[in-house]
C-alpha cells in the first residue's frame, strides 16, 4: 500500500497475468504505422529487424512504447494481421503443457524474445489466439 499522493514505482516485469505488450503484424507496417500516427497520435521509434525495422508506437507524453507494429516477414511470416495481446506467463513451458491439455494449440514458437525472456503464439479452445510471454 502506498502513501496517499505518492505513485507507486511501476515494475520493471509486469506481474505474472497481465497482459505485457501488444503487436499488430501486418504485411505493410509502414503504411499501417502511418495510419496509427494519425488517428492515434503515436509516435513511431524503428526497431531494426535487420533487413526491414520494425515500430515501437508511443504516445507523445507517454515514457514508454505502448505497442508494435510489424511486418509480416520472416519469423513473423504466419502471424494474423490482429491485435495481439502477450500475456505474461511465470512458466513458459508449463502454461503450454497446460494450453494443450485444455484444448488449445500452439500456433508458433516457444521463441526467444531478447535476453532470457520466451515467448509463444496460442489458440485458445473457441478460437482466440494470443501469445503467452515469460520475461
Amino acid at each position: 500500500m502506498s502513501e496517499p499522493g505518492v505513485t507507486p514505482p511501476v515494475p520493471l516485469v509486469p506481474p505474472v497475468g497481465s497482459i505485457g505488450w501488444v503487436d499488430l503484424t501486418v504485411p505493410d507496417a509502414d503504411a499501417v504505422r502511418d495510419f496509427y500516427s494519425a488517428v492515434v497520435g503515436w509516435l513511431p521509434t524503428p526497431l531494426s529487424m535487420g533487413e526491414y525495422a520494425d515500430y515501437l508506437m508511443q504516445a507523445p507524453e507517454a515514457a514508454a512504447p505502448q505497442a508494435g507494429i510489424c511486418h509480416a516477414r520472416g519469423p513473423n511470416a504466419g502471424i494474423p494481421p490482429v491485435w495481439l495481446v502477450y500475456l505474461v506467463v511465470a512458466d513458459l513451458d508449463a502454461s503450454l503443457a497446460a494450453c494443450r491439455s485444455r484444448g488449445g494449440e500452439v500456433l508458433s514458437g516457444p521463441r526467444g524474445a531478447g535476453g532470457t525472456a520466451r515467448f509463444a503464439i496460442i489458440r485458445d479452445p473457441a478460437g482466440a489466439v494470443c501469445a503467452l510471454h515469460q520475461p
